[in-house]
């Protein structure tokens, strides 16, 4: 008896060489409801296994080629949720034991009452609702997880992360990989991969080039991709070597009317198929994944337009005094410097970088031909330059992405003995990325020619530096930034670029 995967009924493979006991059990459990297949060895019940899916199959455990016990083999392999049932005229304690092990969920002996054969059936059944049920909750689980790490406002490369690991859970996958919209040329490109290990042989880590023009046209008719064998490998104008699909998944992550990226994910092991259940609720990730993404990009787009408009005023701040001109893009890379020394992570790195290029973002406002002049300030002046990391504060401290440089910017005068500004902060209560900051800036500006002073050589900037160590400085950020200098020194030389002599 032949059947679709539309069946509601549940579904069986019974395999036995004996004609007579398939018919049997067959005529029995259609009566019953059931949907029945028949084979006659264990080699045609794997290639049954292989392009259909079964609820429950019983298996004879003497079979020529193949027996049940290699053909258990084969289901466990499969990763496929259904239950085993083993039947044999031969059976003993450690055959019994072996089935067991292998997965069979119970044993029948020959010869067997079918009255026997029904019960374990509807305990098999139950157990593997049950375990469905299970999995089920696990993959609701991890949609809810996706959903409240998205909601974290976590970074970028994080989520994306997070979403790949869900997606891979959910399907049982060998490999996912996310394809994001490429603005500059219109057109998709990887964003991020997860294959698991040795699934392609070796460090291969090729997932092939998808036929871009089908994809786009399957999911103008808002359908997600499911294909298995061949037809999944026709989706490919290139594919990895000596690999063999075995399913494919494809869904288009649309937000806005648009879509800004493709979710692939993909079986390369034998008999492990994707279904319609994976598909369902993949395509409910996707779409929360496609959301998560647009407001992700949206924010960094807002980053990105952000700093470019404040630094933007910063090299304005330069171009009204010409005698600082370069000096923040120099601070920021002493800065970072002292940073990587310190083994900063990524993150905390790019934090100093961007404090540093916007240190003096205070001073726009101030009145440059009375602070440019070869005199020594007056009283009332130097208050007034005294204000420029207050200031500094007030510009940044409304743009919430910058909240993490603003004490960097507004403590950068303080000294470590507490005789700075503008809190007198000391020691270790002035924040450490404020601290790398005054000594690469007081560096810059100790090497650079200003109005009432020439630069002064590297090595004097360099005693000077160590003298006040202690006292303005922090002397274990002074004993980095000597180190540090010394090797950038060495790679702008060797790049052919100028430094301080």
């Amino acid at each position: 008896m032949e059947y679709t995967l539309s069946d509601e009924s549940p579904r069986v493979l019974v395999v036995d060489d004996e004609a007579v006991i398939r018919e049997i059990i067959s005529d029995f459990l259609s009566m019953e409801g059931y949907v029945v297949k028949t084979v006659g060895n264990g080699e045609e019940a794997i290639k049954e296994l292989e392009t259909n899916i079964f609820d429950i199959v019983i298996t004879d455990l003497k079979m020529p080629r193949v027996d049940g016990l290699q053909l258990l083999d084969h289901i466990k392999n499969m990763d496929r949720e259904m239950v085993a049932i083993m039947m044999t005229g031969f059976g003993t304690v450690e055959t019994a034991i072996k089935a067991m092990k292998k997965g069979a969920y119970d044993y029948i002996l020959k010869p067997f009452k079918m009255d026997d054969v029904l019960l374990v059936l509807k305990r098999g059944l139950e157990q593997h609702r049950l375990k469905l049920e299970n999995i089920q909750l696990k993959e609701t689980l991890s949609l809810y997880k996706l959903s409240e790490a998205i909601s974290a406002n976590l970074p970028f490369d994080d989520m994306l992360e997070i979403i790949l690991d869900s997606t891979m859970q959910v399907a049982s996958a060998d490999a996912v990989q996310l394809l994001l919209t490429d603005q500059h040329n219109n057109s998709f490109k990887e964003s991020k991969r997860k294959i698991s290990p040795g699934i392609l042989g070796g460090d291969a880590t090729d997932l092939g080039e998808p036929d871009m023009d089908r994809l786009m046209a399957l999911f103008d008719e808002d359908s997600p991709v499911i294909y298995h064998g061949h037809r999944a490998q026709v989706m490919f104008l290139q594919l990895p070597c000596a690999v063999t699909f075995e399913s494919y998944m494809a869904f288009p992550l649309r937000a806005g009317g648009r879509i800004i990226g493709i979710l692939q994910v993909f079986s390369f092991s034998k008999g492990k198929k994707f279904n319609e259940g994976k598909r369902k609720l993949l395509t409910i990730l996707a779409g929360r994944a496609a959301a998560a993404i647009e407001n992700a990009m949206l924010y960094t787009d807002l980053q990105d337009t952000f700093k470019q408009t404040i630094q933007s005023f910063a090299h304005a701040l330069e171009a009204k005094d010409p005698y600082t001109h370069g000096h923040s893009d120099r601070v920021a890379e002493y800065s970072e410097a002292v940073a990587k020394g310190l083994q900063f992570s990524l993150k905390e790195t790019e934090i100093i970088r961007q404090a540093a290029v916007l240190h003096d973002i205070g001073k726009l406002g101030m009145r440059f031909e009375e602070l440019n002049k070869p005199q020594k300030l007056t009283a009332e002046e130097y208050q007034m330059f005294k204000q420029h990391p207050t200031m500094g504060r007030r510009i940044l401290e409304p743009i919430a992405f910058l909240s993490d440089i603003v004490p960097l910017v507004y403590h950068h005068h303080e000294k470590f003995d507490g005789s700075g500004y503008p809190e007198g902060l000391a020691g270790q209560d002035i924040p450490l990325g404020a601290r790398i900051l005054a000594v690469a800036d007081t560096y810059d500006a100790m090497t650079t020619d200003r109005p009432y002073r020439k630069a002064l050589p590297h090595k004097v900037a360099i005693s000077e530096l160590k003298r006040f160590a202690g006292t303005q400085f922090d002397p274990m950020v002074v004993g980095i930034f000597l180190i540090v200098i010394e090797k950038y020194r060495k790679e702008c030389i060797e790049q052919g670029k100028s430094v301080p002599k």
